[in-house]
């Protein structure tokens, strides 16, 4: 039996307000890094993604050596993963630590080189798995440096950035879509129903929304915050045919 007390209206419309002022939070991109100096990274997971895992057939669709790009990517050991089955991996990072961590981690050499196109930027690679991980803000990426990719795999990215920056990073992610790109979007929310209408808000002029799988991902952290519940969701979005 749950030792908890009751909810009452008043703290469920507290535990709301908190909420939806967390959601609404702007983190500047040195928080980010710093959460990697402290090593503050419960987000990191040390096996590949169930999710990608799941669906990665339909990610493919039949095709080898896709290019993959991984906005956001931390040290996600899903890029070595798909670099082993012959695909080549594109990320981007803000956290120096994090890549080289990757690297050295999965016991990996790596060049280091100056991005010209981007100011201050650096980019480390591995030719041999054909992995090449940018240090730079997501938003002064762009196609100019790497052209477009046939996939995208995207661990909560979207949720991850910063309420007011969510249209100008679904906007990027749409110009780095090749034709043929196919792009797994995993997301964890405690508001579903309002999130899925933000995600076709940006995508659903230029691209088909297809929901690949919902599953209850209620934890005993999420019940100690009152919520009713949270939801995984797995997108398929896929460049409207012209």
């Amino acid at each position: 039996m749950s030792s908890c007390s009751p909810l009452t209206a008043d703290r469920q419309a507290n535990i709301t307000s908190m909420l939806e002022q967390q959601a609404d939070r702007v983190m500047a991109l040195g928080e980010w890094e710093e959460r990697w100096q402290q090593n503050k990274i419960g987000f990191h997971q040390p096996e590949v993604h169930k999710m990608l895992k799941k669906n990665i057939d339909k990610v493919l669709n039949g095709r080898t050596g896709v290019r993959f790009f991984f906005p956001l990517c931390g040290k996600a050991v899903d890029m070595k993963w798909l670099a082993d089955m012959g695909h080549s991996v594109v990320g981007v990072e803000i956290s120096e630590k994090a890549i080289r961590q990757f690297f050295e981690e999965n016991n990996m050499t790596y060049s280091e080189e100056p991005v010209p196109a981007i100011p201050g930027a650096k980019v480390y690679k591995n030719s041999e798995k054909n992995i090449s991980l940018y240090q730079c803000n997501l938003y002064n990426f762009s196609n100019s440096i790497e052209g477009q990719f046939g996939a995208i795999w995207d661990r909560a990215s979207l949720v991850a950035v910063n309420p007011g920056d969510r249209e100008k990073y679904a906007a990027l992610i749409i110009t780095l879509m090749a034709n043929d790109c196919r792009y797994l979007l995993d997301t964890l929310l405690y508001n579903p129903d309002l999130y899925q209408g933000i995600l076709y808000h940006f995508y659903i002029v230029s691209c088909d929304i297809e929901l690949l799988q919902s599953m209850d991902a209620m934890t005993d952290l999420q019940r100690q915050w009152w919520l009713d519940k949270c939801t995984q969701n797995a997108y398929l979005i896929t460049p409207k045919s012209s």
